[in-house]
């Protein structure tokens, strides 16, 4: 017998785990399909490890180099063994959180591999047992996340050649790690285990780190990345790996010519693809692109009536919150409610060393768009708070038009913390002055916000102001 929901979810990750809840809350009878653990990429070995990871580096790093606070500490040891099990702990612990979670509020959580047969109905397969089907009587939503990129040529085996899924959990750690992209993964992990202590090389195909982002904020990670001893090589194509006793010999090409690098373990970071393709959605008449991302409209809905696309498959920036947000919109849609994703202030951060957040359009982007374009920044070598930490690299950067905030980019310590509140400044239209009017706390980092507020007006207090306040910049009502 088919078993029947009022909204059935494919992929158990942000968007669809998150979506599940919310629609049982309002009183929706959802079933949420997932092949392996709930929580998708971000719990399960994205997000949430990584940051553990993260966390243990930065701790280990300020163990061994804290002589310039007084701090002294003989025989500082890694114990990476003994962090993974904290990390798989940790994970554990929210993966579990979110089914609780999804049975508390009423949705049901099947676990099996999905295959879409209509707009209705979808076909499961357990692990064991026989396939059975299930019908939705209102919607169908997509939530299939997306996968590790693979390059031809240089294929994960688990071991020699990793992508992120493996490198996150490493108990042994890699005397040599190198990298095969620049972009965020590539930059988190690599950060990461070089405070660990492995040697690190950094191999990326465009002209620089983290294509995409302002220029301004990756020059200062990349400093400090070359800094701890790393080799990064931009412009330069993988060509081939070989596997060794001693670990992995990879062939690149260049504008030099030719080299190999040795090296104890690969860590493919190529990017993400959408699990779009093999679900069945083709045959059902829902349209994908050129890379496989279901499309929507801004109600989260596809080419077919009933059925919805969130999150990752549904195309970049692949972020949880993202998902989440899309989450939220969607529960609304399927309740009846019309509205409609707005991507206006949409934070995205690197958990590099410093770490790098940004919101809103970039200076580039602000200044080809026209207009009055302003820009304000502080650094963070100038701000006590910073100063005290020992955290004084980077700076806040904002980005006003006719007087309004419309992107900002951090790079320096809690960057990803900063990040909220100019997030919200962009959602309500706040200006420069209303930045600058806006009390900030004594001594902190959110003192920055404030200053290169001040700055982009001409008035900053605490460095100088390069250019007088422009006219246009004149008291906004």
């Amino acid at each position: 017998m088919t078993r029947q929901f009022d909204v059935l979810v494919v992929g158990g990750g942000p968007g669809g785990y998150a979506l599940s809840i919310r629609l049982a809350q309002k009183g929706k009878r959802v079933a949420c399909i997932e092949k392996e653990s709930v929580g998708g990429v971000c719990l399960n070995w994205g997000c949430i490890p990584s940051k553990a990871l993260i966390t243990t580096a930065q701790r280990y790093d300020w163990a061994r180099h804290g002589e310039d606070m007084g701090i002294v500490a003989d025989g500082v040891r890694l114990d990476l063994p003994r962090a993974q099990r904290r990390n798989h702990e940790i994970v554990k612990h929210h993966t579990g959180g979110v089914a609780a979670l999804l049975k508390s509020n009423g949705a049901e959580l099947v676990k099996g591999t999905a295959e879409v047969l209509s707009g209705r109905r979808v076909r499961v397969q357990p692990e064991s047992g026989e396939p059975f089907e299930l019908e939705a009587l209102q919607a169908l939503v997509i939530a299939t996340g997306a996968t590790p990129r693979v390059l031809r040529g240089i294929e994960p085996d688990g071991r020699h050649i990793v992508t992120a899924r493996e490198a996150v959990f490493f108990e042994k750690l890699p005397e040599h790690l190198i990298v095969l992209g620049g972009g965020v993964i590539g930059l988190e992990l690599g950060s990461a285990y070089q405070q660990l202590g492995s040697k690190l090389t950094i191999v990326e195909l465009t002209g620089g780190l983290l294509p995409g982002t302002d220029a301004d904020l990756v020059k200062v990670v990349e400093k400090r990345l070359v800094s701890g001893g790393a080799e990064i090589l931009t412009s330069t194509r993988a060509l081939g790996v070989e596997k060794t006793d001693a670990g992995v010999r990879l062939r690149v090409q260049n504008e030099r010519g030719e080299r190999v690098i040795e090296g104890s373990v690969v860590l493919v970071a190529a990017g993400f693809v959408p699990n779009g393709r093999g679900l069945g959605l083709e045959n059902i008449g829902v349209s994908l692109d050129a890379a496989g991302h279901v499309t929507i409209d801004e109600r989260c809905e596809t080419s077919v009536p009933g059925v919805f696309a969130i999150g990752d498959v549904s195309g970049p920036p692949y972020l949880a919150h993202k998902a989440y947000k899309e989450a939220e919109v969607l529960a609304e849609v399927i309740a009846g409610r019309r509205v409609v994703i707005d991507y206006k202030a949409m934070p995205s951060v690197i958990f590099s060393a410093p770490e790098i957040a940004t919101v809103g359009l970039s200076e580039a982007r602000a200044r080809a768009d026209g207009g009055d374009v302003v820009v304000g920044k502080m650094p963070f070598a100038a701000l006590g708070r910073a100063q005290a930490l020992g955290e004084t690299e980077g700076f806040v950067k904002l980005i006003a038009r006719e007087g309004r905030l419309v992107g900002a980019g951090i790079v320096g310590p809690e960057a990803s913390e900063l990040v909220a509140e100019l997030t919200l400044a962009i959602e309500v239209g706040a200006s420069l002055e209303d930045l600058a009017l806006t009390v900030h706390t004594h001594p902190t980092l959110a003192e920055a916000v404030h200053e290169a507020a001040e700055h982009g007006l001409g008035q900053a207090v605490h460095i100088i102001n390069r250019k007088p306040k422009p006219a246009a910049l004149a008291r906004a009502s």
